[in-house]
Parts: structure tokens; sequence; C-alpha cells
């Protein structure tokens, strides 16, 4: 789906209650046209692979975050140890560090749903 997007993806992971995507964003193409369309493609593919997927949803937000190129290792070596970091933090606590981290303000209220 990234490809179809010319936006290559360096690696997808995650756990049962997100995903993460290391992808390079084409120059035509923006975060919410990405994942706009790898929402609804995603969504409309597992809903096939049986009833048990039938109400299966995304969230209405998502997280964006730029790096460097030299970031690239670090993030994919992140990504593909999703199941031992998360013994020690939670997701929605790793998110609200990253977005402390990256200094975005929010609202707990309007962040989860």
């Amino acid at each position: 789906m990234c490809r179809d997007c010319d936006c290559p993806a360096y690696r997808v992971g995650g756990a049962a209650d997100h995903v993460h995507i290391a992808t390079r964003l084409a120059r035509t193409v923006s975060q919410a046209e990405l994942l706009e369309k790898l929402k609804k493609t995603s969504s409309a593919w597992i809903k096939t692979q049986g009833e048990q997927y039938g109400s299966f949803y995304w969230q209405g937000g998502y997280g964006d975050f730029s790096i460097g190129w030299s970031q690239l290792e670090d993030l994919v070596r992140y990504i593909d140890r999703q199941e031992q970091h998360h013994h020690t933090q939670t997701f929605q606590e790793e998110y609200r560090h990253l977005l402390q981290k990256y200094h975005v303000e929010f609202d707990e209220r309007y962040v989860w749903d």
C-alpha cells in the first residue's frame, strides 16, 4: 500500500493495539492522504479475512513523527523490538512520552478513542 502511494516502507510492525510504519513520504502525498489510504485499504482487506474481523476499525487519529536519515536504522530496530519494548511500557505510556519528547501539546480527552 505504501508503494502504491510512492512511499516505500522501510519497516512495518507493531503490537496488538497499534502499528508502526517507517516510510519515506513522497513529495506528492500528504501524511493525511497516506494514512487515509493505508487505513481504508487495510481495514477493507482485514474484513475479508473472516467474520471475526467484521467489526475491525482504526481509531480516528494517528501520530506522525519525522526523523533524519541517520536515525532510520535505530527506528527500524525499535519497530522490530516492539514485543520486548512493551513488556516495560504500554502503548499509551510510549505515545505520551513521544508527544512530550517532541513538544507536542495534547489533551488526554482527545488522544484516545
